[in-house]
């Protein structure tokens, strides 16, 4: 007896085949429009942070300052590394402060209040004599910085660590200190700031 290749084989063979690739792909589509629209929901967003005061005592960043308000409303952040300290013209003025890790909620606000101090801190001699001469005149523009790691947390997913980096613009005016700010002990004055931050992720 011969037998005949009917050719139907094949046929179906290949009928089978696109039905698979047809449904990895849609597999693969139902995933992708999934994290689409979680994304969409939670619109993961930087924090926002506030400078909202500094004390100066004898031109040493020290006391309370600077305060730090920090405020989250979409979703849960991990603080897993954040260090505050004072730079004047790029260049660090103070040692670097740490605040200890902490989980910040969504819709919670948290204020910190490091302690930055410059006492002994080697600057470059041009720094030095820039920062004199604008002391003279009366004003110094220094940046508070926040340099550190974040997660970000959305219901029981935890996301890898992001760096990141704030920078808050203080203005500190010597030329008339009751006006400026409020005396608050033997040559300290404590300005008042409540303005936002540049954060970057």
């Amino acid at each position: 007896m011969i037998s005949k290749d009917c050719g139907s084989h094949s046929h179906s063979r290949r009928k089978l085949i696109r039905r698979i690739i047809w449904s990895i792909i849609i597999i693969l589509f139902i995933i992708f429009l999934t994290i689409l629209l979680i994304w969409a929901i939670l619109q993961p967003s930087k924090p926002r942070f506030i400078l909202q005061d500094a004390t100066v005592y004898a031109f040493n960043v020290s006391g309370n300052p600077p305060n730090l308000l920090t405020s989250n409303f979409q979703i849960g952040v991990y603080y897993d590394r954040l260090e505050v300290y004072a730079a004047y013209q790029n260049q660090q003025i103070t040692y670097r402060t740490s605040i200890p890790p902490t989980y910040q909620g969504h819709k919670e606000v948290n204020i910190w209040s490091p302690f930055v101090y410059g006492t002994s801190v080697p600057i470059a001699p041009f720094t030095g004599v820039s920062l004199d001469g604008d002391q003279e005149n009366g004003a110094i523009r220094l940046d508070i910085r926040a340099d550190g790691r974040v997660r970000w947390k959305v219901g029981a997913f935890i996301t890898g660590k992001y760096h990141l980096y704030v920078r808050c613009q203080a203005f500190i005016n010597f030329a008339n200190k009751a006006a400026a700010g409020v005396i608050v002990g033997d040559n300290a004055v404590k300005y008042t700031y409540a303005q936002g931050c540049s954060v970057s992720v």
